[in-house]
């Protein structure tokens, strides 16, 4: 079972990681996860940059358009804890590379598709591999960094997502812009097999990182203190999606400027994501909620700012920024609390960690989508973030009241 081989190896990997040249491997190692969650971003958030650009050319409205978006969440939250089960045994470094083939493949199906129904079909196939990615890659992150890291290693294995909103989706997003919106997918699939070689070449094959029985995966499903976590991380987040999702319209018809300033936008967005994480990454391992009470609150400032004063390029530009730092300040102490709270199920507690990520994908998007449709104009999308994120925080303020269980974790 990957628990029980687990600790032990993951202190001797510590040790083992001394020299130059055990340092550079482990580098490498690192590296390659990051490099596929990079790609796993870039297809993520590129979806969004470029979302006026395929409803146009599939001849659909933008609140249609972002359903091919909730199908990439909804292949999230059906992978995760589906894909995680079914390749239970198998060793991390395996299902790591059998992840990144089916994103391959989902991507490259984006580009061909023709019609609304086929890409939603094709964006939830390349949803399925990410949660079951990152559960795998922390578990291997924190084979390869030590004990009591989890929160800095789940936060390495992030850095990729938010680096690919820095670079990788402004990047798809020019791209889609000048040279069409599909050849951002198959970029995307290209990039992906460079990871995929990366994995091969650079995860260690060893035995420590082998799977366990699927009911001790199982087992930590029936904890109420998992569901709730993920509850709180479900709404919480929302707002990073029901924000982000609509970047484009939000440059171009709220703050009036040209449309060349999207990758600029989203890359303003990424570099505070990726802020966000490196601080909530620190406060992971030091803190048990506090990444959540800071991250939460500050956000809800940062949307009540958005939502009035958008209209204005810097107040534009800097809510954006306070949302992706905000946003990310909580999720990796989401991760490392759900690890806790099932500690003989950490690939699937990864995963589930995602899932609820892309639960809050879907509801931000639909929550953000809905105001928009209902009349009350784009910033309005705003403050459905806001309501979302204000539900997470007080779900998360009553639980810990009440239970000093969630409260220690």
């Amino acid at each position: 079972m990957l628990n029980k081989a687990y600790d032990p190896q993951i202190a001797a990997v510590a040790v083992h990681c001394t020299n130059a040249n055990e340092r550079r491997m482990c580098g490498f190692t690192l590296f390659s996860l990051a490099l596929g969650s990079f790609c796993i971003g870039t297809s993520e958030f590129a979806s969004m940059g470029i979302l006026q650009l395929f409803s146009q050319s599939l001849g659909i409205s933008i609140p249609q358009a972002t359903n091919a978006i909730t199908a990439y969440a909804l292949g999230v939250v059906v992978g995760a804890p589906a894909v995680t089960l079914i390749a239970a045994r198998l060793n991390r470094r395996t299902l790591l590379l059998c992840l990144m083939a089916l994103f391959i493949v989902g991507n490259t199906l984006s580009a061909s598709a023709t019609n609304l129904g086929m890409f939603a079909v094709a964006r939830f196939i390349s949803g399925l591999p990410q949660g079951a990615y990152f559960g795998a890659g922390a578990v291997v992150a924190s084979y390869i960094m030590g004990p009591g890291r989890g929160g800095k290693a789940f936060a390495l294995v992030m850095t990729g997502l938010t680096v690919a909103t820095i670079v990788g989706s402004p990047l798809a997003t020019f791209l889609g812009q000048t040279i069409g919106w599909r050849d951002t997918y198959l970029t995307v699939a290209l990039a992906s097999a460079v990871a995929f070689l990366a994995l091969w070449a650079w995860v260690p094959t060893t035995e420590a990182l082998n799977g366990g029985p699927i009911m001790q995966e199982l087992g930590a499903l029936r904890r109420p203190s998992v569901w709730l976590m993920m509850l709180v991380a479900a709404l919480g987040v929302s707002s990073i999606f029901a924000i982000y999702t609509f970047i484009g319209p939000f440059v171009t018809d709220v703050a009036m400027i040209d449309s060349a300033w999207i990758p600029f936008a989203l890359a303003i967005f990424g570099i505070g994501m990726t802020v966000g994480n490196l601080i909530g990454g620190r406060l992971a391992d030091a803190y048990p909620a506090r990444g959540i009470f800071l991250g939460f609150g500050t956000a809800l400032i940062v949307l009540i700012f958005l939502a009035s004063f958008g209209s204005s390029v810097v107040i534009l530009m800097l809510g954006l920024f306070g949302v992706g730092v905000t946003m990310f300040v909580a999720i990796p102490t989401v991760q490392v609390r759900m690890t806790r709270f099932a500690p003989d199920a950490p690939t699937l507690m990864g995963a589930m960690s995602l899932a609820a990520f892309n639960v809050s994908n879907a509801v931000g998007a639909a929550a953000g989508g809905a105001t928009i449709a209902a009349g009350f104009g784009l910033l309005s999308a705003a403050w459905a973030g806001f309501c979302l994120t204000l539900a997470g925080l007080v779900l998360f303020t009553l639980t810990t009241r009440h239970s000093p269980q969630l409260a220690a974790a």
